[in-house]
């Protein structure tokens, strides 16, 4: 029988007692009846701030891909409301997070300091299209714009409202939604017409239009004013919408990875209201010193600590993106390289619901914020929309990504490799296949300033038996330089498989990639 005290056996106070000295990993930690040594506590909080330091970085990482998005957009003379375009498709000399080449971009950042801002969408329908959405400077949500949008591709006026506005809204006429944050990131990509981007670029060029909203004016009636509801304002023409191409300019949206890190998410911090951002997040940020209304200013401990976090955490938001467990689930096929964290969720929480042919079929969720999938996605992607994760035929657009070719190795750029696509890529607007940069994740520079192959490109060949092969190496393979995409010898990169308006077969995964094969 064990002892008794208290009805507690003397075996439960053993395994819940703190040994005198405890050996570690961080090192020998030292106790004096369950207190710990001076050096002991000096050590534990030193490896607590380091910890929180690692979480605050990765998780983080959303808010500031967007302020270093807004940093690079106004070292070049973009200013919020004004609109960055690529009146002609977009290269490799900016950096941005997994970009394309194959659509037209128009993007801005919407200043809601002042008041609702009316981003006037032209229609722009099918054999083109816009594809476009809002998110917050959290990257959260808001809503989806042009074919996946509430105008359907048919064109429209939406209207952002940011957070404490409590002015008149008007009756009709504008799509509101409600931004938590006092910019709002806007994005739009339009389709080229039988390979050409100049029928979407008159369009948007000749009808987009961003400007403050005039409370009273267009969407509120006269009676509304007559009834003492809301104010009387004139319908009055926007001043024009000011357009900034960047086309082969030089420029970076990639935030930073030393300590530099943290005084750009303190700006978004300090910026933002405290009910934008996660809780869980600003507490992080907040133990290591950031917290809204306060300056941030860590002593030369707190500054070394968070210099090896930031290198941490890197490491490892790197290493989910680009090597990513089979634990994870993320393979898209079963053996394969080829994966996917979309679908661990919108927004990383329900996964997107099955489309059957009894219709939507809601899918389980187990109430867990996927972590991994978020940091995984964030570290090398942009823009949180439905559109990018739903199962829905015909609408949206799907991704698959790659590191490592059939032999489990990464794709070096030294090396040439080839994959087959199948007969009849499952698209009904385009697909293509691009090769990035594995440090910078974005468009791989080489001596192709578009490094970029698919149904768009003009040039692919197919096979005899409607297959297509798709190259990659240093130098063209023989008689193969239409299907071929240049990779920089000194440089690692990874492809992106994009299906447009995804057709069933991907789906259902019918339809196969190849693995990366080495030549």
């Amino acid at each position: 029988m064990s002892a008794q005290q208290g009805g507690v056996t003397a075996e439960t106070l053993t395994s819940i007692s703190t040994p005198d000295k405890v050996e570690t990993s961080l090192g020998t930690l030292e106790f004096d009846d369950g207190a710990p040594s001076d050096a002991t506590a000096t050590l534990l909080y030193d490896n607590l701030d380091f910890m929180h330091g690692v979480e605050a970085f990765i998780n983080s990482f959303p808010g500031a891909s967007l302020a270093a998005m807004r940093r690079g957009f106004l070292a070049i003379g973009v200013e919020d409301n004004d609109v960055l375009a690529f009146p002609e498709l977009m290269d490799s000399e900016s950096l941005f997070l997994t970009a394309n080449c194959d659509t037209l971009y128009f993007i801005s950042f919407l200043d809601l300091t002042n008041g609702p801002m009316v981003v006037e969408l032209p229609a722009l329908g099918p054999p083109t299209g816009i594809l476009g959405g809002v998110d917050d400077m959290w990257f959260g949500w808001v809503t989806d714009m042009g074919l996946p949008g509430r105008d359907r591709g048919a064109g429209g006026r939406y209207l952002i409202v940011g957070p404490g506005y409590d002015g008149p809204l008007p009756d009709d006429g504008y799509f509101v939604s409600h931004c938590r944050t006092t910019r709002a990131w806007w994005f739009a990509r339009a389709f080229k017409v039988d390979n050409d981007p100049a029928p979407a670029l008159e369009v948007i060029r000749n009808g987009l239009k961003i400007y403050p909203y005039q409370p009273g004016g267009v969407g509120s009636p006269v009676a509304t004013y007559l009834s003492g509801a809301g104010p009387f304002g004139p319908a009055t023409e926007p001043a024009p919408t000011r357009f900034v191409d960047a086309v082969h300019k030089s420029f970076s949206t990639i935030p930073p990875v030393d300590g530099s890190y943290w005084g750009l998410i303190n700006e978004v911090v300090q910026a933002e209201p405290v009910e934008a951002g996660n809780p869980e997040i600003l507490g992080l940020l907040a133990s290591v010193g950031i917290v809204k209304g306060q300056p941030f200013a860590p002593d030369a401990r707190m500054r070394k600590i968070l210099s090896d976090a930031v290198k941490v955490g890197n490491a490892t938001a790197r290493t989910l993106a680009l090597d990513p467990r089979e634990r994870e689930g993320w393979a898209f096929y079963p053996d394969s390289a080829w994966f996917t964290m979309m679908w661990e969720g919108y927004e990383f929480l329900t996964p997107p619901p099955l489309i059957t042919p009894n219709g939507v079929e809601q899918s389980a969720s187990d109430g867990a914020r996927k972590h991994n999938a978020r940091i995984a996605f964030f570290y090398a992607y942009t823009g949180v929309t439905p559109a990018m994760c739903m199962r829905l035929t015909g609408i949206g657009s799907q991704y698959i990504f790659a590191t490592r070719d059939s032999r489990g190795d990464y794709l070096d750029g030294a090396r040439s490799y080839r994959i087959t696509l199948p007969p009849d890529i499952p698209e009904s607007r385009f697909w293509s296949v691009m090769a990035y940069d594995r440090q910078t994740r974005s468009m791989l520079q080489t001596d192709q300033a578009m490094p970029d192959l698919g149904s768009q490109s003009g040039t692919v060949e197919t096979n005899p038996d409607g297959s297509t092969d798709i190259y990659f190496g240093p130098t063209a393979p023989e008689g193969k330089e239409s299907n071929w995409l240049q990779t920089n010898p000194d440089k690692g990169w990874f492809p992106i498989l994009r299906l447009y308006n995804p057709l069933q077969s991907y789906f259902d995964k019918t339809w196969r990639p190849s693995e990366i094969e080495p030549i």
